[in-house]
């Protein structure tokens, strides 16, 4: 069994946020750990709770949620990606004097020391660029 940390950069409509989560199935399936998921860049759109897509789309940011919560996976979202992209949770939204948050449940938002954290204690670091 190995451990891996997978940095997601694509936002849920790119084929790179797909492939993303159908390899973390894959490393659970196949009896692996997932140390860490670190949502970067467009990545962080995937743990936005009001990510809507059309009827005849997967629902990506749902589908990591559930992974995410069913497998008790660390998954972190990149504060500066999360605030430049208007994706904030209830400490940033009181914070900011905010009406509300909407990083969805299951995620966390977090710095840049966390990819690091992650990149230290896995066996390997798996990048998803768009």
């Amino acid at each position: 069994m190995q451990s891996f940390t997978l940095v997601i950069y694509g936002s849920p409509e790119s084929q790179s946020s797909s492939t993303a989560l159908n390899y973390a199935r894959a490393l659970l399936k196949s009896g692996h750990e997932i140390y860490r998921l670190f949502f970067y860049q467009d990545g962080v759109l995937n743990a936005c709770s009001f990510n809507t897509p059309t009827q005849d789309e997967e629902n990506l940011p749902v589908i990591w949620q559930t992974l995410i919560q069913e497998h008790r996976i660390d998954a972190v979202v990149c504060v500066a990606s999360a605030l430049e992209r208007g994706i904030i949770d209830a400490a940033e939204a009181e914070r900011y004097e905010l009406p509300a948050s909407n990083l969805r449940e299951g995620f966390e938002i977090s710095g840049l020391g966390q990819l690091v954290d992650g990149l230290i204690n896995s066996d390997r670091l798996i990048n998803f660029l768009p």
